[in-house]
């Protein structure tokens, strides 16, 4: 009897701890709190780069000149990733396009949605199903004028106890008909990190 009640109980406990082992808790974190998992590129250095370069290209008395008349139309073209990193470029670009957008002195062309644009035209007029009168025709779509392009690359030194990144951003505005660069800029994020005992 008393081991039968000796091994319910040890039975209970490891049952109990391995359910307290497993538990997970979700919490909801401040989306603009400043991220230090670790020294890769994440989404502070996102967000820095972003704000910097939609300020820049806002404040430009180049762009002050193209805003005059008219909102002038760009399409972004892919930012190129130098770094050795994995990073998601594309939402770089996105979160730049949008706050330019949201800033009402620019227009844009989505190139990434050009063949999905094309299928939809080609469905209303040659499947039959569309009423020709309401039918979207081809030809009637506005060309950018710029382009925005840029680049991302990064410098790591690490060490026995020390890693160091240096994060270099360039992004250009491109008037497509002359060739020529509007405007330019850059910003260089660096990041550090060091191993320390602890408990001494």
């Amino acid at each position: 009897m008393k081991k039968l009640l000796l091994l319910s109980v040890v039975g209970l406990s490891i049952s109990l701890l391995a359910g307290c082992a497993n538990k997970t808790v979700v919490s909801y974190g401040d989306a603009q709190a400043v991220e230090t998992t670790d020294i890769n590129f994440g989404s502070t250095d996102l967000q820095t780069i972003a704000k910097q370069m939609t300020e820049s290209l806002i404040q430009s008395p180049v762009v002050g000149t193209m805003t005059t008349h008219s909102r002038p139309i760009v399409f972004v073209d892919s930012i190129k990733n130098k770094t050795s990193e994995h990073i998601d470029t594309e939402s770089l670009s996105d979160s730049i396009s949008t706050q330019l957008l949201r800033s009402g002195k620019f227009r844009f062309v989505d190139m990434d949605k050009v063949n999905a644009v094309r299928e939809q035209i080609d469905y209303q007029n040659e499947s039959g199903l569309v009423n020709p009168d309401k039918a979207l025709q081809f030809g009637k779509q506005v060309g950018a004028e710029y382009m925005l392009y840029g680049n991302l690359a990064s410098i790591v030194k690490t060490s026995s106890d020390k890693s160091d990144v240096y994060y270099k951003f360039t992004m250009r505005l491109m008037d497509l008909e002359s060739g020529l660069v509007e405007w330019a800029d850059e910003t260089e994020i660096r990041k550090t990190s060091s191993k320390k005992l602890v408990g001494w």
